[in-house]
């Protein structure tokens, strides 16, 4: 199509690099970033990865964001460990405390690290994706900046406070749940706005808490609904989810939670984020672990679906066909919008451009 545009995941890798490090961010910790904004990519989590980098860039340049801080242990015994991030880059905070949680699993089988002072981290499934490559069970979680109604108020409580969930099973196969839990992502509603389209219902309400159509009321102090949407549907479930996480996140780290962390994109506070990590080595319970999930996907995978052509698949099926799409292209398509935006970030920060395939 001549809308689409490949770059290849190591031209991704090489332009992050390039941007953060232009911006005073050193180079490991901009491979870092690298790395998972170029696996949401990968994955065809586009919301994510190349569309998050000029957040990224304006958070270090502003000083909201310290690219060279180091997340650092403050307390820990077997089992669980409790992190500060010093405002660090989140990927960077991030794959610390994962790292932490799967090297005390494997000790003693099971591990619960919860950090403070982090920023944006990326797809929350990249952690739990870890854990999985390790043999392990991994979750992780985050609070994030407030953009959800509870499904009886008007008042702005939580953020999309996404839930990972994944787990290993055999031949490289896995389980991987990566899911927010408000209705929606922000970003399905930036796009319906762009396209001057109504929004479906159960997505959002406006600034009265009353349900709304018009996507416009989400930016005249409005807000998502938690996942089911209103109480009818069940959105008390996401809204108990979206404050379980809180509570993992923000209260067990000691940081702000629910409206007290600083709003989406227009407040000068630091974001202060906490996150939670946990890994768990599934040889401490019954045997045959990974060969018993994988005959339970398979067994759901088999299913007759009501549609012929839309087989039924398990979490993480779609982001592996993704995947295998980029491989046979060797690249990642992009939208000719998305690499327009990354050039014109290219001359503001007086880097080399984004390199296409097709061009």
């Amino acid at each position: 199509m001549a809308t689409d545009r490949l770059v290849t995941r190591a031209e991704v890798t090489a332009f992050v690099k390039r941007c953060m490090i232009s911006v005073g961010t050193p180079e490991e910790h901009a491979a870092s970033l690298a790395d998972i904004l170029v696996t949401a990519d990968y994955r065809g989590h586009f919301s994510h990865g190349l569309n998050r980098l000029e957040m990224y860039v304006n958070e270090v340049s502003s000083g909201l964001s310290d690219p060279k801080a180091k997340p650092t242990v403050i307390k820990e015994s077997p089992s669980t460990a409790y992190v500060d991030g010093h405002n660090g880059i989140g990927s960077v905070v991030g794959t610390f405390c994962m790292e932490i949680a799967m090297k005390k699993a494997k000790e003693t089988g099971i591990a619960w690290v919860t950090c403070t002072g982090s920023n944006h981290y990326g797809i929350a499934g990249y952690y739990a994706l870890m854990a999985v490559k390790q043999g392990l069970i991994g979750m992780s979680f985050t609070n994030t900046s407030p953009l959800v109604v509870p499904t009886r108020s008007k008042d702005i409580a939580f953020g999309t406070n996404p839930i990972a969930f994944g787990a290993p099973a055999k031949d490289d196969d896995y389980y991987m749940l990566d899911m927010a839990t408000s209705t929606v992502a922000l970003g399905k509603v930036e796009m319906k706005r762009r396209k001057e389209e109504p929004l479906p219902p159960g997505w959002a309400v406006d600034s009265d808490g009353k349900e709304t159509l018009d996507p416009n009321d989400v930016y005249k102090d409005g807000g998502l609904l938690p996942l089911g949407g209103l109480e009818l549907n069940s959105g008390y479930k996401g809204y108990g989810l979206a404050m379980m996480v809180e509570t993992i996140c923000g209260v067990l780290s000691g940081g702000p939670f629910a409206s007290n962390i600083r709003k989406w994109k227009s407040d000068p506070r630091v974001a202060n984020l906490g996150q939670t990590f946990m890994a768990l080595d599934p040889n401490c319970f019954a045997p045959g672990f990974e060969d018993k999930m994988q005959e339970f996907m398979d067994e759901i995978r088999g299913m007759d679906p009501s549609d012929p052509s839309l087989p039924v698949k398990v979490a993480g099926d779609l982001s592996r066909s993704r995947m295998k799409l980029a491989d046979d292209n060797g690249a990642i398509t992009y939208h000719k919008n998305m690499i327009s935006s990354l050039n014109e970030l290219a001359e503001r920060l007086k880097v080399d451009p984004i390199k296409v395939l097709d061009s």
